[in-house]
Protein backbone atom coordinates (compact mmCIF):
# COMPACT_ATOMS: atom_id res chain seq x y z
CA UNK A 1 0.00 0.00 0.00
CA UNK A 2 2.79 2.66 0.83
CA UNK A 3 4.10 2.48 -2.85
CA UNK A 4 0.77 2.62 -4.11
CA UNK A 5 0.18 5.63 -1.56
CA UNK A 6 3.58 7.19 -2.69
CA UNK A 7 2.91 6.92 -6.17
CA UNK A 8 -0.11 8.89 -6.04
CA UNK A 9 1.25 11.67 -4.19
CA UNK A 10 3.90 11.68 -7.07
CA UNK A 11 6.77 10.77 -6.00
CA UNK A 12 9.92 8.80 -7.32
CA UNK A 13 9.30 5.32 -5.84
CA UNK A 14 11.93 3.25 -5.24
CA UNK A 15 11.35 -0.33 -3.73
CA UNK A 16 13.67 -2.20 -2.05
CA UNK A 17 13.55 -6.24 -1.60
CA UNK A 18 16.00 -9.26 -0.78
CA UNK A 19 14.00 -11.09 -3.75
CA UNK A 20 14.53 -10.59 -7.00
CA UNK A 21 11.00 -12.23 -7.89
CA UNK A 22 9.32 -9.38 -6.24
CA UNK A 23 10.50 -6.67 -9.11
CA UNK A 24 7.32 -7.26 -11.44
CA UNK A 25 5.15 -7.20 -8.87
CA UNK A 26 7.03 -3.57 -7.20
CA UNK A 27 6.75 -2.05 -10.69
CA UNK A 28 3.18 -2.48 -11.26
CA UNK A 29 2.52 -1.74 -7.55
CA UNK A 30 3.63 1.89 -8.59
CA UNK A 31 7.36 1.67 -8.21
CA UNK A 32 9.76 3.90 -10.20
CA UNK A 33 13.18 1.36 -9.33
CA UNK A 34 13.43 -1.70 -8.23
CA UNK A 35 16.65 -2.04 -5.96
CA UNK A 36 17.71 -5.74 -4.91
CA UNK A 37 18.93 -4.98 -1.13
CA UNK A 38 21.65 -7.79 -1.03
CA UNK A 39 23.32 -6.36 -4.02
CA UNK A 40 26.29 -3.78 -2.72
CA UNK A 41 26.66 -2.17 -6.24
CA UNK A 42 23.38 -1.17 -6.45
CA UNK A 43 23.05 0.22 -2.71
CA UNK A 44 26.13 2.00 -2.93
CA UNK A 45 24.33 3.52 -6.01
CA UNK A 46 21.85 5.31 -3.74
CA UNK A 47 23.95 6.16 -0.84
CA UNK A 48 23.10 9.83 0.38
CA UNK A 49 20.60 10.34 -1.72
CA UNK A 50 16.84 9.47 -0.20
CA UNK A 51 15.41 12.25 1.74
CA UNK A 52 13.11 9.73 2.97
CA UNK A 53 13.02 5.78 3.71
CA UNK A 54 9.68 4.04 4.61
CA UNK A 55 10.57 0.92 6.76
CA UNK A 56 7.92 -1.59 6.86
CA UNK A 57 10.49 -4.83 6.70
CA UNK A 58 8.51 -6.70 10.39
CA UNK A 59 11.61 -9.11 9.97
CA UNK A 60 15.41 -8.88 11.23
CA UNK A 61 17.63 -6.24 8.74
CA UNK A 62 20.17 -4.21 8.88
CA UNK A 63 18.66 -0.52 9.26
CA UNK A 64 22.25 0.78 8.92
CA UNK A 65 22.22 0.03 5.58
CA UNK A 66 19.30 2.12 4.56
CA UNK A 67 20.19 4.99 7.37
CA UNK A 68 23.40 5.27 4.83
CA UNK A 69 20.92 5.46 2.12
CA UNK A 70 19.96 9.19 3.85
CA UNK A 71 21.39 12.12 2.54
CA UNK A 72 21.50 15.18 5.01
CA UNK A 73 18.72 15.78 7.30
CA UNK A 74 17.00 12.62 5.98
CA UNK A 75 14.45 10.37 7.60
CA UNK A 76 13.77 6.53 8.50
CA UNK A 77 10.47 6.32 9.78
CA UNK A 78 9.66 2.54 11.09
CA UNK A 79 6.21 1.15 10.78
CA UNK A 80 7.27 -2.94 10.72
CA UNK A 81 8.06 -3.99 14.17
CA UNK A 82 10.79 -6.53 13.86
CA UNK A 83 11.17 -9.28 16.80
CA UNK A 84 14.48 -8.10 17.98
CA UNK A 85 15.61 -4.19 18.56
CA UNK A 86 17.44 -2.64 16.20
CA UNK A 87 21.39 -2.16 16.70
CA UNK A 88 21.85 1.46 15.86
CA UNK A 89 25.64 3.01 16.09
CA UNK A 90 24.97 6.56 16.61
CA UNK A 91 27.57 8.38 14.03
CA UNK A 92 25.20 6.68 11.49
CA UNK A 93 22.65 9.47 12.45
CA UNK A 94 24.65 12.25 13.97
CA UNK A 95 27.47 12.56 10.95
CA UNK A 96 24.67 13.47 8.38
CA UNK A 97 21.68 14.77 10.71
CA UNK A 98 20.07 12.43 10.11
CA UNK A 99 16.90 10.75 11.86
CA UNK A 100 14.77 7.59 12.55
CA UNK A 101 11.03 7.80 13.79
CA UNK A 102 7.89 5.56 14.14
CA UNK A 103 4.93 5.67 13.64
CA UNK A 104 1.64 3.70 14.47
CA UNK A 105 -1.15 3.86 12.45
CA UNK A 106 -3.86 6.78 12.80
CA UNK A 107 -6.91 7.95 14.97
CA UNK A 108 -10.25 7.31 13.52
CA UNK A 109 -9.72 10.96 11.82
CA UNK A 110 -6.66 9.73 9.68
CA UNK A 111 -8.29 6.81 9.01
CA UNK A 112 -11.07 8.40 7.15
CA UNK A 113 -8.50 10.65 5.35
CA UNK A 114 -7.21 7.52 3.94
CA UNK A 115 -9.88 5.93 2.55
CA UNK A 116 -10.73 9.26 1.30
CA UNK A 117 -7.65 9.60 -0.54
CA UNK A 118 -7.63 6.22 -1.69
CA UNK A 119 -11.04 7.06 -3.41
CA UNK A 120 -10.00 9.70 -5.00
CA UNK A 121 -7.31 7.58 -6.49
CA UNK A 122 -8.55 4.27 -6.81
CA UNK A 123 -6.31 2.83 -4.85
CA UNK A 124 -7.05 -0.27 -3.50
CA UNK A 125 -5.34 -3.28 -1.43
CA UNK A 126 -4.24 -6.87 -3.08
CA UNK A 127 -5.89 -9.39 -1.40
CA UNK A 128 -6.47 -12.89 -2.37
CA UNK A 129 -10.27 -13.56 -1.15
CA UNK A 130 -10.47 -17.28 0.27
CA UNK A 131 -13.65 -19.22 1.29
CA UNK A 132 -13.66 -20.39 5.08
CA UNK A 133 -13.71 -23.66 4.23
CA UNK A 134 -9.91 -23.35 3.00
CA UNK A 135 -8.79 -21.36 6.16
CA UNK A 136 -6.55 -24.26 7.22
CA UNK A 137 -5.08 -24.22 3.62
CA UNK A 138 -4.22 -20.45 4.27
CA UNK A 139 -2.82 -21.09 7.86
CA UNK A 140 -0.25 -23.56 6.59
CA UNK A 141 0.54 -21.27 3.38
CA UNK A 142 0.92 -18.33 5.81
CA UNK A 143 2.91 -20.48 7.87
CA UNK A 144 5.56 -21.24 4.86
CA UNK A 145 5.67 -17.50 3.90
CA UNK A 146 3.66 -18.66 0.69
CA UNK A 147 1.42 -15.47 0.70
CA UNK A 148 2.15 -12.66 -1.27
CA UNK A 149 -0.31 -9.88 0.48
CA UNK A 150 -3.20 -10.72 2.93
CA UNK A 151 -6.17 -13.04 2.73
CA UNK A 152 -9.40 -12.25 3.21
CA UNK A 153 -11.95 -14.80 4.02
CA UNK A 154 -15.34 -14.27 1.52
CA UNK A 155 -18.27 -14.14 4.38
CA UNK A 156 -20.92 -15.63 1.66
CA UNK A 157 -19.03 -19.07 2.00
CA UNK A 158 -20.07 -19.36 5.70
CA UNK A 159 -23.33 -20.27 4.03
CA UNK A 160 -22.03 -22.95 1.98
CA UNK A 161 -21.27 -26.72 2.83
Amino acid sequence: MAVKFAHALGTHVVVFTTSPSKKDDALRLGADEVVLSRNADEMNKHAGSFHFILDAVAADHDINAFIGLLRRDGNITLVGAPPKPLSIPAFGLIMGRRSLSGSPIGGIAETQEMLDFCSRHNITADVEVIPIQKIDEAYERLARSDVKYRFSIDMASLKSN
